[in-house]
């Protein structure tokens, strides 16, 4: 653009011109200082997370324990972009499919790994990973195990009917010993694993146990491992009603059954509280977990101990720090230049 006066412009008129150009340079500049107003952003409810109807079987567990997860996402209120959830294979990993937001169906077994990578790239999110017994202890458990051990910051629950249903009615890692399935005609002979001493010994930091039929225990147990920074494991007895009916009777009072609730310290310094379970101790957790068939419910473990999100994090910024908080470019840069 010509600086330079127009032919049919006098000399006044083009300084008029020029000082008007000015102003409106400086009105612009100060618009664009002017700070915006962020519109309020809506309430995140269950119209807006829904997604596909749950095509599980009528009468699935795993119907209650979706609903808990909508409840416990509308009342946080959390960031609609911020959800990630994840699964695995199985009738349960069906999870991604119903919840609208960012999620991924993985390969079978191998959802912790997925499920921990998102974690430690993108601390910002929140991470829930779904999946049932057999993807978690069975093909998955020696990542369970890690990704345990390791305390990266993620919820895992894990819907267990002691049954593979997805492949109607082989037996799995939690099935009772005596149960007869399509792999064992005859009954199960060999010792079902026990999720609780396996997550206890794993080095999980928050382990908690619940009921598809008790919703607001769910909830509880869904928020307090939300609330607990590193891995947090629930595992939810939830019954396959095709194959493997009935088998959490026992502990479903509108079935007749008990569902008996941890009672948890209160440091009152009353005698009754020397009767009430520490959930820092492990020995009492693992007593928790030796009770018999149907146990109790609640938090068996809970630690606090660093995340390796906040211990990644910390070596990243040492590391940089010593390279005098170079670039990814200028580091790749320099490597190019020791090969020359």
């Amino acid at each position: 653009m010509s600086i330079l006066p127009a032919g049919n412009q006098s000399p006044k008129e083009w300084d008029e011109a020029r000082e008007q150009r000015s102003e409106d340079r400086e009105q612009i500049f100060k618009m664009s200082e002017t700070t915006t107003e962020i519109p309020e952003r809506e309430k995140l409810s269950k119209k807006a997370i829904t997604a596909d109807h749950p095509t599980w079987c009528p009468g699935c567990g795993d119907f209650a324990v979706l609903a808990s997860f909508y409840k416990v996402l509308e009342k946080r209120n959390l960031d609609h972009e911020k959800i990630v959830t994840l699964a695995g294979i199985g009738c349960s990993s069906r999870f991604p499919y119903f919840v609208n937001g960012h999620g991924a169906h993985f390969i079978h077994g191998r959802a912790v790994p997925l499920a921990s990578g998102i974690s430690l790239a993108r601390p910002d999110l929140n991470v829930f990973l779904f999946g049932g017994d057999g993807d978690g202890f069975s093909i998955g458990g020696n990542h369970l195990n890690h990704g345990a051990r390791k305390n990266v910051n993620l919820v895992y629950f894990i819907m267990d009917n002691f049954v593979y249903g997805l492949t109607k009615k082989q037996t799995s890692p939690t099935s009772p010993i005596g149960f007869k399935s399509k792999t064992d005609p005859t009954g199960a002979i060999d010792m079902p694993v026990n999720p609780m001493k396996q997550l206890i010994s794993a080095g999980a930091t928050f382990i908690a146990r619940t009921h598809a039929t008790q919703v607001k225990h769910m909830m509880e147990m869904i928020e307090r491992a939300f609330d607990h920074q590193g891995f947090s494991v629930i595992e939810c007895l939830s019954e396959c009603v095709e194959f493997f009916p009935d088998v959490f009777d026992p502990a479903d009072p509108r079935k007749g059954g008990s569902f008996e609730l941890i009672q948890e310290k209160k440091w009152d310094n009353t005698p009754e509280d020397e009767l009430r379970h520490d959930v820092t101790d492990e020995l009492a957790a693992y007593k928790l977990a030796q009770l018999p068939f149907p146990g109790v419910f609640g938090v068996f473990y809970q630690n606090d101990r660093p995340t390796k999100n906040a211990l990644e994090k910390k070596w990243i910024e040492t590391s940089r720090e010593k390279t005098g908080n170079a670039s990814d470019l200028e580091l790749l840069q320099k490597t190019f230049d020791r090969m020359k």
